[in-house]
């Protein structure tokens, strides 16, 4: 030790003093090199291992958070263009209501039914997280179909390009409301029983017109592709493509649209009202003996 201590201060005086002792170094530390590595070489495994893992569960933690957030911006903007052309439409009507915001879950795809004949889909969300029947499903780009079967932990979905699905829409650039149904493709919808003389052109977006109460107003259902008109026909035929990702998309929106108030003389707003008032009402309306 002592001969070591005394060669190391005799080295640094001369590394001090002298020039000569810089290449003398330089190939001591090309000497060294590979022992500094074998001995460092465990602790970097251990830290590159740790920052691996970390690394990784961050970003499949981030991973998730901006799906989440993408389908959430995308579930706010695809109501834009109907709510835009819907300004103009009631521009008028100061006392109109306001549109309140359509609560929603996010869903992933389990699984596709394997009968090419059928365009349905397996989600891993069930009667547990208030899934219903007949709930619309989204995804980030329009309307995917809706819920035909809840089970506790997974639901059946039935996509629009489904030959039995049929829904109503509306041109979002005029309000002319049509049936689209589907074709058995996936890329194709057949828009029904629309006039020859109807102002419906390529391109014109399809989207929902809320009728029925299934499907809350207003959400992307497809783009019309062509317009075929026949001098023979009192019928056009529309095509037209669904704008959400049916073969693609993975991650999904479940809509909570508000229920639908009941229709009058069916249990609805007669069915609250006083007697007495119906037949004061009757007794103002009926004519009187003079007349």
């Amino acid at each position: 030790m002592l001969l070591c201590a005394v060669l190391a201060a005799a080295l640094m005086f001369a590394d001090l003093r002298f020039t000569r002792m810089e290449p003398v170094r330089a190939q001591l530390s090309t000497l060294v090199a590979p022992i500094q590595w074998a001995v460092s070489l465990p602790s970097d495994v251990l830290n590159w291992a740790a920052l691996s893992l970390s690394d990784q569960r961050e970003l499949v933690e981030e991973n998730r958070r901006l799906r989440e957030q993408i389908l959430t911006l995308s579930h706010r903007v695809q109501r834009m263009a109907s709510l835009t052309a819907e300004n103009v439409r009631l521009r008028e009507l100061l006392s109109a209501t306001r549109e309140r915001d359509i609560p929603f879950i996010t869903a992933e795809l389990l699984s596709l039914d394997p009968d090419p004949f059928s365009h349905r889909m397996v989600i891993d969300r069930g009667r547990r997280d208030g899934v219903f029947v007949g709930q619309p499903v989204m995804d980030a780009a329009g309307l995917v179909g809706q819920v035909t079967s809840v089970s506790a932990y997974a639901s059946r979905v039935l996509l629009v390009a489904d030959a039995s699905h049929a829904l109503p829409v509306q041109v979002n650039r005029n309000g002319l409301r049509f049936v689209a149904q589907g074709t058995g493709q996936y890329d194709a919808l057949s828009v029904l029983h629309v006039p020859d003389t109807a102002d419906i052109r390529e391109g014109d977006l399809l989207v929902t017109s809320g009728l029925a109460g299934r499907f809350p107003p207003g959400y992307p259902v497809a783009r019309v592709s062509s317009v075929v008109h026949d001098p023979g026909q009192p019928f056009a035929r529309v095509d037209a493509r669904p704008v959400a990702q049916l073969q693609r998309a993975r991650h999904f929106l479940l809509l909570f649209p508000p229920e639908v108030p009941e229709a009058p003389g069916r249990g609805g707003w007669t069915a609250r009202l006083d007697p007495a008032a119906i037949e004061a009402a009757i007794e103002l309306m009926a004519p009187r003996e003079e007349e």
